[in-house]
């Protein structure tokens, strides 16, 4: 365990160092969610007009539920899916293929050091904004909690993402495929709006997939209440099936990559 932490560690801090010769590449990004952060302030200071909530959500606590989406994205934005696509395309996943790494932890590791960097060139900042400017509470309901659930994100989003990128075995062009379902994923998540939100029949869909626990969990594990399709959980017992659902999806995750090893064939390897 001690030298497969070190290896991740190494190839982190490697990605860290190279995504920081290119952070303006990263700072780019910092424009985008405070934009989309403002338009939801544009658009819900209108439908709050004459009300105090809206179902079951204030005004303030639905800019926590935004600006604390907001940096989850940050925090857990993953690429696993187009850089794995893009190494089958191109033929150069046959190197990973030697290697006694399995790509998948190969893939994580590097995520682990992207994101480090990203936490003070896009977190902080973005943060510092939503409290200062916006006067936004991003204080969480329990600080302990709410870190363990944004983790289980972290991990969830690369989990699907590379599920997404394990299509690419099976198909010539996945492309669009990623594109429909990163689409399907985010609204399925919550990024857009509330899951509670949705027709009732619609939610007890959603909570048996996996996408709530992206962003939408997470979110409410950190203001502090959870609810979806009727059902009412503890912030522990939220977190608690949001560990279950990352344990049951990296299962399958590995079974599909499995698959996709078996079906790999490296010509001239």
């Amino acid at each position: 365990m001690r030298r497969l932490a070190a290896i991740i560690r190494s190839i982190g801090f490697a990605t860290y160092k190279e995504w920081a010769a290119f952070r303006s590449h990263m700072a780019a990004s910092l424009l985008v969610g405070p934009v989309l952060f403002l338009v939801q302030v544009f658009i819900w200071s209108a439908m709050f007009e004459g009300r105090d909530t809206i179902n079951g959500l204030t005004y303030s606590q639905m800019l926590a539920y935004y600006g604390v989406a907001t940096l989850i994205h940050y925090i857990a934005f993953d690429f696993a899916d187009w850089n794995l696509q893009m190494l089958v395309r191109s033929g150069k996943f046959v190197t990973f293929a030697l290697r006694p790494l399995p790509h998948w932890l190969f893939a994580l590791s590097q995520k682990i050091g992207h994101r480090s960097l990203a936490l003070w060139i896009e977190v902080l900042p973005v943060m510092a904004l939503f409290i200062f400017v916006f006067g936004v509470n991003l204080k969480p309901a329990s600080p302990f909690w709410a870190i363990i659930s944004i983790l289980l994100s972290f991990l969830m989003n690369f989990i699907v993402n590379y599920c997404v990128g394990l299509t690419a075995f099976w198909l010539v062009r996945a492309e669009g495929v990623r594109r429909v379902f990163l689409l399907l994923k985010d609204v399925s998540a919550g990024v857009f709006l509330p899951l509670s939100f949705f027709p009732e029949v619609l939610q007890k869909v959603l909570f048996f997939l996996p996408f709530q626990f992206i962003t939408y969990l997470p979110t409410r594990v950190y203001i502090g209440d959870y609810e979806l399709a009727g059902i009412r959980l503890s912030i522990e017992q939220a977190v608690g099936l949001q560990a279950a659902a990352v344990l049951l999806a990296g299962a399958i995750m590995l079974v599909l990559y499995g698959a996709a090893m078996r079906r790999f064939t490296g010509v001239g390897v």
